[in-house]
Parts: C-alpha cells; sequence; structure tokens
C-alpha cells in the first residue's frame, strides 16, 4: 500500500493528540511515532503493507515486544541513545520486526534525535527482507566455494601428488614419450588446481591479459581433453587480449562439457564473430528453459560437479565480455562470447 487514502489521512488520531501535521502520510515507509519509553504513539497506513497489522492495532504496545529476541537488546540500547542525545545526528539500526502472522521480517529503522515538541520520536522504517535474502544467498553461495576450495587443496591435490610420485619412479626404470605426456598432463592439472584454488579463495578471477593467438590456444586447450571420440574444427585465426591460462581454462570447460554431455562422435567448431568468437557443437543441446541457469553453480548434467560452466561465466565476465547460449546451426548448442578485445 503505496499512499494512504485521502479520507483515511485526515482522520489519522493517536493516544495522545500529538502533532502529526509535517509527517508525510503518502511515504511507503512506516512512520512510527515512539515516547522516550518505547511506547507506540502512532503507525502509519504503511504498517498494514509491511507487518499486516491495523494502524491503531500497536498504539499503547511497548515496541520492543514486537522485536526479535535476539535482536532486542542491540535496537533498545540503539533506541536508547537517541533519546539520551544531544545532537541531530540520525541512528540506524537492521532488525527482525514481528509480523501479524507471527513471522518475522526484516527491516531497517532510522531515528532522528531531534524529538517533536510533545518529547516524542520519530522512526522511519523501511522493509529491506529482499536486501537480507540477496546477502543471504551471497552468503551460501560464499560457503560453497569454501568447500570447492577446500576439495581442491585435499581431495585433488593430494591424489595428484602421488601420481606425481609414481612418475617420477617410473622415470627411473622406463624411458618412454608417454611418460613426458603424463608429466605435461600433471603440470597443467596443478596449475588448474592452483588457479581455481585462488579464485575460490581471493575472487582473482584473471591475472594479465596479453595478445593470444585463438587457434593456438584452442588447440592446447583441445589436447588437454585427450579424446579420441570427438572432432575439433577451427574457423577462427583471431588475435585477441586475454589472460591465456583463464582462456585455455574457459574453452577445456566448454569442450569437455560438451563432450561428456553430447553424443559419441559430436563435433565441435570454434569460429569468430565480429566482436568475438562461438564455440559450437551438433550435439543435443541445451533445452530453452534451462538456458537462464546453466551457469549457476551446482547446476550441472547427471554425474557434473556443477562449477564447470559458473567458471567459465565468471572468466567471461571477468574479461569484460560476455555469454550467451543459443541454438547451433546443426541443432547442437552454441556458446557465443562478444565484447572480446581484438589484437593488431
Amino acid at each position: 500500500m503505496g499512499n494512504a487514502d485521502p479520507e483515511r489521512s485526515s482522520s489519522i488520531r493517536s493516544a495522545d493528540n500529538i502533532t502529526l501535521d509535517t509527517i508525510p502520510l503518502h511515504s511507503t515507509n512506516l512512520l512510527t511515532v515512539l515516547d522516550e519509553d518505547g511506547v507506540i504513539q502512532y503507525e502509519s497506513p504503511s504498517i498494514e503493507r509491511i507487518y499486516g497489522y491495523e494502524q491503531d492495532e500497536l498504539l499503547g504496545e511497548q515496541v520492543a515486544e514486537y522485536f526479535h529476541p535476539d535482536d532486542r537488546e542491540e535496537v533498545v540500547n540503539a533506541f536508547q541513545t537517541v533519546v539520551s542525545s544531544k545532537t541531530h545526528r540520525v541512528e540506524a539500526v537492521e532488525y527482525r520486526h514481528e509480523q501479524a502472522d507471527g513471522t518475522y521480517c526484516w527491516v531497517e529503522s532510522v531515528a532522528s534525535t531531534n524529538p517533536t515538541p510533545e518529547g516524542h520520536y520519530v522512526i522511519n522504517t523501511c522493509d529491506i527482507s529482499d536486501r537480507k535474502a540477496r546477502e543471504q544467498e551471497l552468503v551460501h553461495k560464499t560457503e560453497r566455494l569454501d568447500e570447492f576450495a577446500s576439495v581442491l587443496s585435499h581431495d585433488l591435490r593430494n591424489p595428484l601428488q602421488v601420481a606425481q610420485g609414481q612418475l617420477r619412479l617410473a622415470t627411473e626404470d622406463c624411458d618412454s614419450e608417454h611418460l613426458t605426456t603424463i608429466e605435461q598432463a600433471h603440470s597443467r592439472m596443478g596449475a588448474l588446481i592452483d588457479d581455481l584454488l585462488l579464485l575460490a579463495q581471493d575472487g582473482q578471477v584473471i591475472g594479465e591479459q596479453e595478445p593470444v593467438e585463438l587457434h593456438s590456444i584452442v588447440t592446447d586447450a583441445w589436447r588437454t581433453i585427450g579424446t579420441d571420440d570427438a572432432t575439433l574444427v577451427i574457423e577462427t585465426e583471431q588475435v585477441i587480449e586475454a589472460d591465456r591460462s583463464r582462456l585455455q581454462q574457459v574453452l577445456e570447460n566448454l569442450f569437455r562439457n560438451t563432450v561428456e554431455y553430447g553424443h559419441p562422435g559430436v563435433t565441435i567448431e570454434v569460429g569468430s564473430l565480429p566482436d568475438g568468437f562461438y564455440v559450437e557443437d551438433d550435439g543435443p543441446g541445451i533445452p530453452e528453459q534451462d538456458r537462464s541457469r546453466i551457469f549457476d553453480e551446482g547446476y550441472s548434467g547427471e554425474g557434473g560437479t556443477g562449477l564447470g560452466l559458473s567458471i567459465v561465466e565468471r572468466v567471461i565476465q571477468a574479461h569484460g565480455w560476455e555469454i550467451t547460449v543459443t541454438d547451433g546451426v546443426a541443432g547442437g548448442a552454441r556458446f557465443e562470447i562478444r565484447n572480446v578485445s581484438h589484437s593488431v
């Protein structure tokens, strides 16, 4: 209820006939008038929208009784500070207030230390439930990143170290070019773990950007996938500005996602766009209803980690690029990366 009804506004009353002429009755925020003991003298019509109470339902009540028990002491202390203050400084506090249905909602209240002629205090309150929900979602995402960092630090790095140790022993017993390939793969795995751990812990998404040949980095990324059951077609000779390691990581994740969820013998094509490049396949594609959430952390196909495409999006955005997914020419998935700077 954004605006108060004019007829209703004209009939506003209070417990002791305090003067309310200067209070903006059409405010979408809740305006509350308290005496110095915290007893409610007036509530504006917005109380019905925010808390669900009738406008005069709480008159004469001790406002602190409606604060969440865990927040009550902090809010009461803040109000007492306002009452005892000799300045006109404004105090703000966030807390949970009980609603008419018995649940609580998050609000933020601001009180001026300048009392009314009657010695009362006007409190301006706004509903911040949506903001708190977003903050809580961010906390959950941070917790998931912490868990991810733990997996990188222990569950992945430890077996890699074992494999590297066994490889060193193997090189003492025989001489084979295959061992060199294994060593290179181990090095790349270690670099990826370090990079992803940095990404999860510090938010350091990319490093220094430099001119890179897209054809070359696509080839390197494809080599790390190590599959004979897919075909890569490169239709670009672009040189772009990028963090080479991170861009290779992006391409590896896109390639791996296609190989894992595409059909046997899937073909992947990387080509140029006027302002970027694309990665396209002839696999089953991505349903339109899923495209808005494929980059969400935790979203994956059967057996996936739910991190690959999330990391792709973060690295793309850190470069200042944009990524979208649509239908490929052959009906598969087409990832378009745009707003890419080309190197002269």
